[in-house]
């Protein structure tokens, strides 16, 4: 066998490869939007086929009648929008701070917010319940986006003092010979430089919060102020029977958002991600 001829093989193994797994990620997702549409009968089939027989609407109906998805979306959409906004701006002068002024106190803080992410969610939700009811912020949207900001912090962290490394001292010098202070310097002329790096990480922190369930669920109590993920829990008939049909449609209507943000984002968000890990 020829050079040619082997790297002929290897490339059509390496299609195939990607084409296997392209249709690993994209089956889940066909078959929400297949159960979504079918009808009762065509769900009850021990046998069900992939696509429906017939297209219906009656699963979004019944969803949109039998739970607030409008409410819980906006708020769902609150909780993320504010928490991700929040989240920057407390990373972009910590991760500036981190990454101009090194000290042991520095490396030690950088360690100890990575290392936090290697305790499971588990073992720090009730402490974290009790914390927050203790200071009224157990039940509300403003407790929930706090714990959404701390969550997401490390990883911001990190994406942003690579950036900030990326960025020469000896613009910030000519900056302050000019009379800027420090804080005019981080927002004319270290922020402009980060804004791929600051995009990334306000888009993490949305897919992040819109998606997120189990601190949702623990946390908020109150009907009016539940987020979409903890709404989708309640689509359940007898004996506690998920309902598929509903389940599926609001499922894939609370997916639609996040699958079209990233869509139009996504070469903005991989590069910026990409580009802070290479420079950190």
């Amino acid at each position: 066998m020829s050079f040619l001829s082997r790297i002929r093989i290897g490339r059509l193994a390496q299609y195939v490869a990607l084409g296997a797994y392209l249709v690993f990620l994209a089956f889940p997702l066909v078959w929400l939007i297949s159960t979504s549409f079918k009808t009762p009968p065509e769900l009850q089939l021990l046998n069900p086929t992939i696509f429906p027989e017939s297209l219906s609407l009656d699963n979004f109906r019944d969803a949109f009648r039998s739970q607030p998805l409008v409410k819980a979306g906006l708020n769902s959409l609150v909780v993320a929008s504010v928490s991700s906004v929040l989240t920057v701006m407390v990373a972009t002068p910590a991760a500036y701070v981190l990454s101009r002024f090194k000290s042991k106190l520095s490396k030690l803080a950088l360690g100890w917010v990575l290392v936090s992410q290697l305790f499971p969610f588990i073992l720090i939700i009730i402490p974290l319940f009790l914390m927050l009811r203790g200071i009224g912020l157990a039940d509300s949207r403003v407790g929930l986006i706090l714990v959404y900001m701390v969550f997401s912090l490390p990883f911001a962290l990190w994406l942003l003092q690579g950036y900030v490394k990326a960025v020469p001292v000896t613009l910030e010098e000519a900056a302050m010979l000019d009379g800027c202070s420090r804080a005019q310097m981080l927002r004319r002329v270290v922020g402009p430089l980060m804004l791929p790096g600051i995009i990334a990480t306000v888009l993490f922190g949305f897919l992040l919060s819109w998606n997120e369930f189990f601190f949702a669920l623990i946390l908020l109590k109150n009907p009016d102020i539940q987020t979409l993920p903890v709404v989708l829990v309640r689509f359940k008939g007898a004996e506690g029977v998920a309902r598929l049909g509903p389940l599926a449609a609001g499922s894939l209507l609370a997916t639609l958002p996040s699958l079209a943000l990233f869509g139009l984002i996504q070469r903005r968000l991989v590069s910026g991600i990409m580009s802070g890990a290479v420079k950190g």
